[in-house]
């Protein structure tokens, strides 16, 4: 049974009255099937969806994003992937259902793949925590992405999660902490990192994953700090402004695209993702295969210069401050002079054991007094 957003009404009942055409039983019994009145069915049909998909707003594109028949990070992973093998648990707690993490070729090529998962029914979705990853699952992350550092291994992840979970043991377990050693490991590799966005990248518990060299959005996917429904209820108090919120956090593929958050945007076919799931797994996989390419001259160091100066230029030029690729070399945080000095004392035990004994003599002296 498919499933149909708000919009697209008209063609839920087009699609219903192509299935009644197509059968042969009809309520004065067996009729011929008229294969003309079906092309010209399907074709109006076409011509909706391009014109609706075309003219999406932004919290209607959030809500193709949140399809329940969108395609989930494992369908991916089986598609593109071949001789996947997972791993599990994070070597601390225990292992965190709602992200698939494992090894696998990708053009006879090794990878390491990292995908957040919904599930895609009721079962799998309360399984996987409705792809709200918990502390294990972010450090299960960080355990494989050392592993493919350390045997060169290209990193792959698959961002689909309305953010990290808030429960009381997620927090306990240490939450925030778990995020942060997440995007510090990802911004650490030394090998590429692709990240595709493949419906809702929310907030922490997305940018734990997408901390990468190359950031990828399908056309209809969504990226953004928080959830327009959560914006409004802020801003507004009011979570029915939800459109308006929607709208002005610019959180949609081509938004984020022109103003240099991502780097690629992969189109969906026509009606989105869930429409024809074969063809947008190829359309990945193609993307993913030039997008490693792209690194595999380049050195280690290089690797990580490139991802450095990527999150480094991201706001430049917007009126805060001026940028050039010359100047990219120069975009690094300055220590203050003073601690280098102290770093110099430090290091030398006898200016340390001559320091201390005059802050004691001193000492000595304002108590005699």
């Amino acid at each position: 049974m498919k499933n149909y957003l708000d919009f697209e009404k008209e063609i839920k009942s087009l699609e219903q009255e192509v299935e009644k055409l197509k059968s042969p039983f009809g309520e004065g019994g067996i009729s011929e099937v008229d294969t003309n009145k079906i092309n010209e069915t399907e074709r109006e049909i076409n011509q909706k969806l391009e014109k609706i998909y075309s003219n999406l707003n932004s919290w209607q594109r959030t809500s193709v994003a949140r399809h329940e028949d969108r395609p989930k990070a494992n369908y991916y992973i089986n598609k593109i992937f071949s001789s996947f093998t997972e791993l599990s648990g994070d070597r601390f707690f225990g292992d965190d259902k709602s992200v698939i993490a494992g090894f696998g070729l990708l053009n006879n090529k090794s990878v390491l793949v990292i995908g957040q998962d919904k599930g895609t029914d009721l079962n799998t979705r309360i399984k996987n925590n409705f792809g709200m990853m918990r502390p294990e699952g972010y450090r299960k992350c960080v355990r494989l992405m050392q592993l493919a550092d350390r045997f060169n291994i290209p990193v792959i992840t698959f961002v689909d999660t309305p953010g990290a979970y808030p429960g009381m043991g997620a927090e306990q377990r240490g939450q925030a902490s778990a995020i942060a050693h997440s995007i510090e490991c990802s911004m650490s590799l030394k090998v590429p990192n692709i990240s595709v966005i493949l419906g809702e990248g929310g907030s922490g518990g997305a940018i734990a994953l997408a901390s990468s060299n190359k950031i990828i959005m399908l056309e209809n996917s969504i990226y953004s700090v928080i959830s327009p429904e959560g914006c409004a209820s802020i801003l507004w108090r009011d979570p029915s402004k939800s459109l308006e919120a929607a709208e002005a956090m610019k959180m949609t593929a081509k938004d984020l695209h022109s103003q240099g958050i991502i780097d690629e945007i992969i189109p969906e076919p026509l009606g989105g993702a869930h429409r024809d799931p074969e063809e947008i797994a190829k359309n990945v996989k193609n993307c993913l295969i030039k997008n490693i390419s792209y690194y595999e001259t380049m050195s280690r160091d290089q690797i990580f210069e490139d991802r450095k100066a990527k999150f480094l230029k991201i706001g430049r030029n917007k009126g805060f401050s001026n940028y050039n690729e010359s100047q990219q070399n120069d975009l690094e945080y300055k220590k203050a002079p003073i601690y280098d000095i102290a770093k110099n004392i430090f290091k030398n035990k006898y200016i340390l054991s001559g320091g201390i004994l005059l802050l004691l003599a001193m000492i000595v002296l304002i108590i005699n007094k």
